[in-house]
């Protein structure tokens, strides 16, 4: 037995809402419209007021309170509130980590998210997909804490260099935080594009054929553990998967997002207490 399927006999499996199962389904669908996100959250009355509490928030400085979910998506947009629903689900999906720093774990998928996002339209992928895998992608990080949290630590060990994390994960575990979350969005039935991407993700010059989107996550992830954005640091990223996606170095430089642009939902751990 590999130690992989060792932690998925072992660990309790989050359960996927049939609300976070709609959410998912509507990142396929490039029209949807507010009335149809309005429905699939409106079931779950707990979200709901989880996502007003956040809007609410000091982070979002509504001119006036957000009193509904209709005022929600009308003053912070229909994509956010998408975003911080689905996000919302799979966060309460999971225990609370000792030694994990929840709201930095979420910060830094979001920071994921966003770079997997911009990377994926300049390599011509599918950039709801891209948004959603990189989001995902250290979901694993969670099970592994749960199946042997006495290596959390070191896996967590500071400073946090771009990269890191995933070759102290293989040399400790034998597998990757992003083969995790892979294995975790199969079990979920979410589409094998993602799987793939997930599963390819940390190494993805080592699988055969290269898969495009796995190569996105992976700069991604790199972005997301550096300090700032500034064109610079596209030199210190791995040049030949971005030679691989046939990325343009000279765009990465001009049209690199600043992180602050992204969605944050770190503030999810404080509403989840709260809750």
């Amino acid at each position: 037995m590999s130690d992989l399927a060792a932690l998925f006999l072992t660990v309790k499996l989050p359960v996927m809402t049939e609300v976070s199962r709609a959410l998912v389904r509507s990142f396929q669908d490039e029209n949807i419209s507010v009335a149809t996100i309005h429905s699939i959250v409106s079931k779950d009355p707990a979200l709901t007021t989880r996502i007003l509490r956040i809007a609410n928030s000091a982070g979002y400085r509504m001119p006036r309170e957000v009193k509904s979910l209709e005022d929600a998506v009308a003053m912070v947009g229909l994509t956010q509130i998408r975003t911080l629903a689905l996000s919302a689900c799979i966060n309460e999906a999971f225990p609370v980590i000792q030694g994990l720093d929840r709201q930095d774990f979420w910060k830094n998928s979001m920071a994921c998210a966003g770079f997997s996002k911009w990377l994926a339209g300049g390599a011509g992928l599918d950039v709801q997909q891209a948004w959603l895998a990189g989001m995902m992608v250290r979901l694993g990080e969670l099970l592994i804490a749960e199946f042997d949290p006495v290596k959390l630590p070191e896996i967590e060990r500071q400073p946090h260099i771009p990269g890191q994390r995933w070759r102290r994960e293989q040399e400790l575990l034998g597998y990757t935080e992003t083969q995790v979350t892979a294995e975790l969005a199969r079990r979920w039935n979410f589409p094998d594009e993602i799987v793939q991407g997930l599963d390819t993700a940390s190494d993805p010059l080592n699988a055969k054929p290269f898969n495009p989107l796995g190569g996105v996550i992976h700069l991604a992830g790199w972005l997301a553990e550096m300090p700032f954005s500034e064109p610079i640091i596209i030199d210190a990223i791995p040049a030949d998967v971005i030679e691989a996606l046939k990325l343009d170095p000279d765009w990465l430089r001009q049209a690199i997002p600043q992180p602050d642009s992204f969605f944050d939902i770190s503030e999810l751990s404080e509403a989840r207490e709260l809750a």
